[in-house]
């Protein structure tokens, strides 16, 4: 049987008082119609159709090629919003999952589960529900003296006894897709709201005599509809402990899960440990055996297996096996580490390769450079790269040393195993082999330093008497 999605996408979400259109909103790294959308096509749905409507444009930037649309352009409640996507699915046969935009927090697993149920019993629909202690503002599912589920009262419309009900409608279902918009074409608008309700499909469809299920979740984050800031510090608290744990089950160890940060796309492998301050975001793939952190901020990189990063920064880098960074060390866009290399405190690297075993252990700087095996760079070495109009390249052959306070003036080279001596300022190709040395003759003037300081304390003096 096909499967189709529905994603409910066009309210305004002026709760959140942003600028940002509330589905955007990241929840660990990924906006919420990211996660409602990597959901439904995990749960096998061929086709996604996303109602939009407040922010269209913007939200239809971020969803590209993954989903079709339809606007929305007045918002008169959520059946209305449904009742948009029939001239695109209104004649497929199938099961239809309706889904709102601001759910992170269900599951594809828990789609599934409802899919199963649905079709097992012959539902013509199934709705997602859960029980709350607190079900105040979610419309409750009122169920018969047997337990089959009758029809779903919004809370407003609700009367004292239904309130009291403790099972919430969570706001996603399983529709047979052909009753849903026979039914969807005769709601009407006379609640509390003066809103077309989609709930009221499922009255329909009891009136009709159609089977409706009902699936309550264990996981009452499933629940969470994200309307403001509230809601989402609570949805990324929850959606962060399930990336934790995922991880925890895949064999990484977190030293202090309350005080690591791992967006939703990111990869580590086993016996890998991760310390307090960890923040891991993006596409970041961490490999096996390495040891992050502290206080480590990795963002779209690859590490590879028995890396060492400690109280450094990392963004679009990639890192070779074995590599050891930091602390405190910044690898920008476009650096390049092969294995056993070597990058040591207030380093930084920016489009940069290092070949194996190469080191740069203390505050230099090495950006658009080409950099061989087994070369050393020394402390407070610089590739002077930019001119003010121009980047240039520096190429540091094989084998190479520079001593510590070098400047090497792009464009530059220094040849296979050339030796640059500290304290010079390279303007010239260094060919393979040879020595540099590029700074002035040493001139010791006798007795200078006292004159000067006598000198200076002459003028104080002079200064005082006045």
């Amino acid at each position: 049987m096909k499967k189709m999605a529905i994603v409910l996408a066009a309210g305004q979400g002026k709760r959140m008082k942003s600028k940002l259109y509330k589905v955007l909103h990241p929840v660990c790294g990924k906006p919420m119609v990211g996660h409602v959308l990597d959901t439904v096509r995990d749960a096998s749905c061929e086709r996604v159709v996303v109602i939009v409507g407040h922010g269209a444009e913007a939200v239809q930037g971020y969803v590209g090629d993954r989903a079709e649309f339809v606007l929305q352009a007045e918002q008169l409640g959520t059946g209305h919003a449904v009742r948009q996507a029939e001239s695109l699915l209104g004649s497929e046969e199938g099961t239809t999952i309706v889904i709102c935009g601001d759910t992170p927090l269900v599951t594809a697993a828990t789609i599934q589960s409802m899919l199963a149920l649905h079709a097992s019993s012959g539902a013509s629909a199934t709705v997602l529900t859960a029980e709350l202690d607190d079900p105040t503002g979610y419309g409750r599912v009122v169920r018969s003296a047997g337990g089959a589920v009758e029809r779903i009262v919004e809370h407003k419309d609700c009367s004292a006894e239904e309130r009291e009900v403790r099972e919430i409608n969570t706001g996603t279902y399983c529709f047979d897709n052909k009753k849903l918009f026979e039914a969807l074409a005769n709601i009407r608008n006379d609640n509390a709201q003066g809103e077309f309700y989609l709930t009221d499909v499922i009255g329909l469809m009891k009136e009709a005599g159609d089977v409706v299920q009902a699936y309550c979740t264990s996981d009452l984050a499933e629940a969470i509809g994200v309307n403001d800031r509230v809601a989402l510090a609570e949805a990324e608290k929850l959606m962060r402990e399930r990336i934790i744990k995922r991880h925890l089950l895949g064999g990484v160890t977190i030293m202090d899960t309350t005080n690591t940060y791992i967006e939703d796309s990111v990869t580590i492998g086993a016996d890998t440990v991760l310390y307090p301050g960890t923040v891991l975001r993006g596409r970041t793939v961490i490999g096996e055996d390495c040891h992050i952190g502290p206080q480590a901020d990795i963002t779209d990189s690859v590490l590879n297996s028995g890396v060492q990063v400690k109280y450094s920064v990392l963004l679009e880098a990639e890192v070779g096996d074995n590599c050891a960074i930091g602390p405190y060390a910044n690898l920008r866009p476009g650096s390049r580490l092969d294995r056993d290399c070597k990058i040591g405190d207030f380093v930084e690297l920016k489009n940069a390769s290092l070949g194996e075993g190469s080191k740069v252990s203390h505050l230099s700087y090495v950006g658009d450079a080409i950099v061989g095996r087994d070369v050393n760079i020394g402390c407070g070495a610089i590739t002077v790269n930019y001119d003010g109009i121009n980047k240039s390249v520096t190429e540091i052959g094989d084998g190479a040393f520079v001593g510590s306070n070098c400047n090497l003036i792009a464009p530059v080279k220094i040849g296979e195993g050339a030796y640059v001596v500290a304290g010079s300022t390279v303007t010239h190709d260094v060919p393979a082999g040879d020595l540099a040395i590029a700074r002035e003759r040493q001139v010791n003037k006798e007795g200078y330093a006292d004159r000067i300081r006598a000198r200076a304390k002459l003028k104080k003096e002079r200064g005082s008497e006045s």
